[in-house]
């Protein structure tokens, strides 16, 4: 979406679809799925859990990271990723939301 289109909606709005573009890739859906069992800062096994190459998995991490999904630390030379629960709550509230206005609806309209 242009920088100039963005104005038009509100920062809710805007960081919402920020975070659901991130996850529009079965790579970032893989690497949540991972970060959210394991339930810890992981630093460099990411790579091995969805078989793809460095550079690739640090492009999606970013990715992640720019949305808001996941934080990141600096250990050493490592930087460490963890969910960002925060993120996540205000993901599932909005689709929680979606879902109840739909189920009061007393007919489908297609």
């Amino acid at each position: 979406m242009g920088a100039t289109k963005t104005d038009h909606f509100t920062d809710e709005q805007n960081r919402l679809a920020s975070m659901m573009k991130a996850m529009g890739h079965p790579a970032r859906i893989a690497i949540m799925e991972y970060l959210i069992e394991v339930d810890t800062c992981i630093c460099g096994d990411i790579v091995n859990v969805v078989s793809l190459a460095q550079p690739t998995v640090s492009q999606h991490l970013k990715e992640l990271k720019t949305a808001g999904l996941i934080k990141g630390s600096i250990e050493g030379t490592s930087i460490c990723y963890c969910v960002d629960k925060e993120a996540i709550a205000e993901l599932q509230s909005y689709l929680a939301n979606a879902t109840l206005q739909l189920e009061n609806k007393e007919k489908p309209c297609c």
